[in-house]
């Protein structure tokens, strides 16, 4: 699980904050890369194909499982993909942007089939100690590709870079050939039509069939907004902003992409203890908040003018609440799935929750150049307001735990 979640860490800052730093410095406008930078919004749509990787065994990679061969047939896409944008360079910027999309729907795909070997290889009881070994890896592969990636571009052209990221892929890709396959049985469809039905239909149908028509789509609603906050800072702003505070390359990679990750970390074992003492629901709101408040931080950078220790002190509340957050956040979406359709609800419920923030993320930009930053920042925060009055109004109705995943409380109408 640590070198799955190197593998889906590795691409998404790639094709998002780590990417706004090459545009930016190829003269892009501002507008244009955090829209650029926002191909990571594929990640917000993985539900649409979820099912596909729920459900079809692929050719040839498929001797390795249906997990596993999913998982290998995306790393090598990426992988694929990122040398071929450093052969590319955006001075031919379409095909540069399809080549950015396509690493983005690979590593979309590739957290699906992660997600669902997670919760698939090991019992509910062992799922914390998974999610925490998939979360170190991940933010090891956000220091890679967000520090080592910064650090390098000071001393080499950014092409060799994302030929050196993209060699990387190799180590995970090793893990899985040696990894084994989640031993789940698992029924095929007669025809086409009861394959359709399993596949598409029963897991969004087993969900309401739990929750009911009102209290699911509150549920949907909640998970849309409560991470707004955190998800609207993640694209091609903030590098662009770092930048025009007077901060070297080195120094954002120093603070930002390693001591900051290491609290983020921190962060996220912290949240871990805090689910296990008052578990999911509390924590989350709690987390919620903390996450949104937080973006306030960043108004201290405001004409910092290079100053690194202010720099490390808005790091470090920021990622600390952060990875609180995360933490919190993949407790509460597993609490949500039915085993029986882990891929599809998972993915669906991931994918929801990152939406409305990189809608945002695509015109912060040009926000941005409306306003200033201080507006944008102060608008991320006050956005997660209604995320807070749907939690409240959920608390009672929506229980957590069950085997196969939550439910409405019984009487509630």
């Amino acid at each position: 699980m640590f070198f799955f979640g190197f593998a889906s860490g590795l691409p998404f800052l790639l094709v998002a904050g780590t990417l706004a730093y090459w545009l930016r410095e190829d003269g892009l406008e501002l507008s244009d890369i955090t829209m650029i930078a926002s191909a990571g919004m594929a990640y917000s749509f993985k539900f649409l194909w979820a099912p596909l990787v729920d459900r079809w065994r692929l050719p040839l990679f498929g001797r390795l499982g249906q997990r596993r061969g999913w998982l290998l047939l995306t790393q090598l896409l990426v992988m694929g993909g990122l040398i071929a944008m450093a052969g590319v360079s955006p001075d031919r910027l379409g095909l540069f942007v399809g080549l950015t999309v396509m690493v983005a729907l690979a590593g979309a795909t590739l957290d699906i089939a992660v997600d669902a070997y997670r919760i698939e290889i090991a019992p509910a009881s062992a799922q914390g100690a998974l999610v925490a070994t998939y979360s170190l890896g991940y933010r090891i592969a956000l220091i890679v590709t967000g520090a080592l990636a910064l650090v390098l571009a000071d001393h080499a052209a950014w092409p060799e870079v994302y030929r050196a990221m993209a060699a990387v892929m190799l180590i995970p890709i090793v893990a899985n050939l040696l990894a084994r396959e989640p031993a789940v049985i698992r029924l095929r469809a007669q025809n086409w039509a009861m394959a359709m039905r399993e596949g598409v239909v029963e897991p969004f149908a087993d969900f309401f069939r739990r929750f009911g028509g009102r209290v699911g789509l509150t549920v949907l609603a909640f998970i849309l907004l409560f991470k707004i906050s955190d998800q609207a800072l993640v694209g091609g702003i903030i590098g662009p902003f770092y930048l025009d505070q007077g901060f070297s390359k080195t120094e954002i990679a120093a603070v930002s992409k390693v001591y900051g990750i290491w609290v983020g970390i921190g962060g996220a074992f912290v949240g871990g203890l805090a689910v296990a003492r008052w578990g999911v629901a509390w924590t989350l709101l709690v987390a919620i908040v903390l996450g949104a408040v937080s973006n306030l931080l960043y108004l201290l950078l405001i004409g910092a003018n290079g100053d690194v220790g202010m720099l490390t002190l808005v790091i470090s509340g920021e990622n600390l609440a952060q990875g609180f957050l995360g933490t919190a956040a993949v407790a509460y979406l597993s609490a949500l799935v039915n085993q029986r359709y882990t891929a599809t609800q998972y993915a669906l419920f991931s994918s929801l929750i990152t939406l409305p923030g990189k809608v945002l993320g695509f015109y912060s930009g040009r926000i941005v150049e409306a306003v200033g930053y201080a507006p944008y920042f102060l608008l991320t925060t006050v956005l997660v307001i209604p995320a807070v009055a749907l939690f409240l109004w959920l608390r009672p109705r929506v229980h957590l735990g069950d085997d196969v995943g939550a439910s409405h409380t019984e009487g509630e109408s």
